[in-house]
């Protein structure tokens, strides 16, 4: 039996729930760090990474829950509110929606990234931290793991794994490079930006494998057209995997977590809260997610 773990994009703030909520269910006896296979999409490939590294959900989230102990001192400069990101969504509702062509909106959205005025390609790396910044140019996970992205200037959606022969620091920031807000990573001469431009989860590339769990967010406030869209581009994605003959499993934030998240998922003074309720959530469901994951 082989078994895969999705993780999906959300920001500073999924990175912190997707840690807590994995810490909790290796607390309950769900080591999902486990999985043969590893794929994550922006904020799911940097908590994927860390995982195919070998590196413990509890740690993860212990140093997340230690921001809210440590909290900076003030610059004496305005505190900056959250990036923006409702331009993204539309173009990328555009997409979903079947107005236009994926692959044509995915490129526009490349060119606005590619024009926008954000930090430059190594700072943004080196904020990864020594776990990606300081490794090896090439070094990439001997455990099954991958990441995705989208060529800036084409639109194509790309899988980065090991046969991709591309270093696993900068293939993280392509995935994580949200348009707009960071600067498109190159690779292999070419720039790529956020795997979240095709898919939150990009949960169909798991197929083939006999269990299957999906980590997904969503917001609170309700229903609206983008969520609308991403739950049944998510249910699509899901109905792949079982076509493929897996037992796909999917996690979404319980009511406490979703509360916790706030209303931007940009927003990083949310993180402590959100590894908190995403702890508190694994710990919680982890007996009912122990016979299938095994």
């Amino acid at each position: 039996m082989t078994r895969a773990l999705v993780l999906g994009g959300g920001g500073p703030v999924g990175i912190a729930w997707e840690a807590g909520l994995l810490a909790g269910l290796a607390r309950g006896g769900v080591d999902l760090g486990a999985a043969d296979f590893i794929v994550g999409t922006s904020a799911g490939s940097f908590v994927g990474s860390q995982l195919a590294m070998g590196r413990k959900a509890e740690d993860l989230a212990a140093a997340i829950l230690a921001e809210a102990d440590h909290p900076r001192a003030p610059s004496g400069e305005p505190r900056r509110p959250p990036p923006d990101v409702t331009w993204l969504f539309a173009k990328m509702q555009e997409a979903r929606e079947g107005r236009r062509a994926p692959k044509e909106v995915r490129a526009e959205i490349g060119a606005l990234a590619m024009a926008a005025e954000t930090v430059d390609e190594e700072a943004f790396i080196k904020s990864f931290g020594r776990s990606l910044s300081e490794l090896p140019e090439d070094a990439w996970p001997t455990r099954g793991f991958a990441c995705t992205a989208v060529d800036a200037q084409t639109g194509e959606f790309v899988l980065w794994d090991a046969a991709a022969k591309v270093g696993l620091a900068r293939a993280v920031a392509s995935s994580c490079s949200v348009p707009g807000i960071f600067p498109p990573i190159t690779l292999k001469g070419r720039p790529y930006i956020d795997g979240g431009m095709r898919s939150a989860t990009n949960a169909d590339v798991a197929k083939g494998h006999d269990v299957i769990v999906v980590v997904a967010l969503r917001m609170a406030g309700g229903s609206n057209p983008v969520q609308e869209a991403t739950r049944a581009q998510l249910d699509a994605e899901m109905a792949v995997l079982r076509e493929n003959g897996g037992r796909a499993e999917l996690i979404l934030p319980d009511e406490a977590s979703t509360t916790a998240f706030g209303p931007n998922l940009m927003d990083a003074r949310r993180r402590p809260d959100a590894a908190r309720a995403g702890l508190a959530q694994g710990e919680a469901m982890a007996a009912s997610l122990r016979e299938v994951w095994g």
